[in-house]
């Protein structure tokens, strides 16, 4: 296993930046050129764990679900998926993806499942949709007869060209149940946000790692032909917040939750 520790990885920069400790020298001097230019990204980062928290629990809560599928999972951070979503259902099940070796090395911490419930894990690629949904490891552990929630949170930015994006969002929703959601979390484009978030974004960009922010209006195509919930696509810290928020800051990324009819 090459974890490449030599070179910053998106995870591990991640990683630093919401105060983990799963991360490399490579990795620190990559977050520090970003936080040069963007001080607020450790902020923006926790916002969108916040709305991963959030959204699993809404979803829950006043949609039924009870199975999650999640790619692009990176590095585990509590409250995890699974353990927002048992909160509420015990019983929820959900088969994380990744294809980063630091996150399978980590990957135990996601599979402390409620009894009644389970979780799994799942090494494969974003951009082989094909091998996450002909999977045995999907197949014992979700039920695609029945709704699913896939989630794709701050991972699509890694996916620079757009038409790539959007064929693996359609091949993944494809195959699932009707009432399934799509939840989906992006940088925002530097034309629509706070100028040092567009600075940070260029900095990222500038450590050789691939990144490509979308505009609002980019983001809701993801959502076509699905059923927008609540406020539709908007900063990560708007959506259905659990507490006062200043709706004017535009230092987080984008989000979106959906149905599928």
């Amino acid at each position: 296993m090459d974890l490449r520790t030599d070179v910053p990885h998106p995870a591990r920069v991640y990683d630093f930046l919401l105060g983990g400790k799963d991360n490399f020298e490579a990795d620190r001097a990559a977050a520090a050129e970003v936080l040069k230019h963007q001080p607020n990204s450790p902020r923006a980062m926790r916002s969108n764990r916040a709305f991963l928290a959030r959204m699993a629990r809404h979803v829950v809560r006043e949609h039924g679900i009870r199975q999650f599928l999640d790619v692009g999972t990176g590095l585990p951070t509590s409250p995890n998926l699974h353990e927002a979503a048992q909160e509420i259902a015990p019983e929820t099940r959900v088969l994380y993806v990744d294809n980063d070796p630091i996150v399978l090395v980590h990957a135990r911490a996601l599979l402390t499942s409620a009894p009644e419930g389970a979780t799994a894990y799942l090494d494969a690629d974003l951009r082989d949709p094909a091998s996450i949904l002909g999977s045995a490891k999907l197949r014992e552990t979700l039920d695609l007869s029945r709704p699913v929630a896939l989630t794709l949170l701050a991972v699509l930015h890694f996916v620079t060209d757009e038409d790539e994006a959007h064929a693996i969002v359609r091949a993944l929703l494809e195959p699932l149940a009707p009432g399934s959601v799509l939840a989906i979390s992006v940088v925002p484009d530097a034309d629509e946000t706070d100028p040092t978030v567009a600075a940070g974004a260029k900095a990222y960009r500038a450590q050789g790692l691939q990144l490509k922010t979308r505009t609002k209006a980019e983001v809701e195509r993801f959502f076509d032909g699905l059923d927008l919930l609540g406020p539709g696509v908007t900063r990560t810290e708007h959506w259905y917040p659990d507490h006062d928020v200043d709706l004017t800051d535009l230092q987080y990324m984008y989000a979106g939750v959906a149905v599928k009819r």
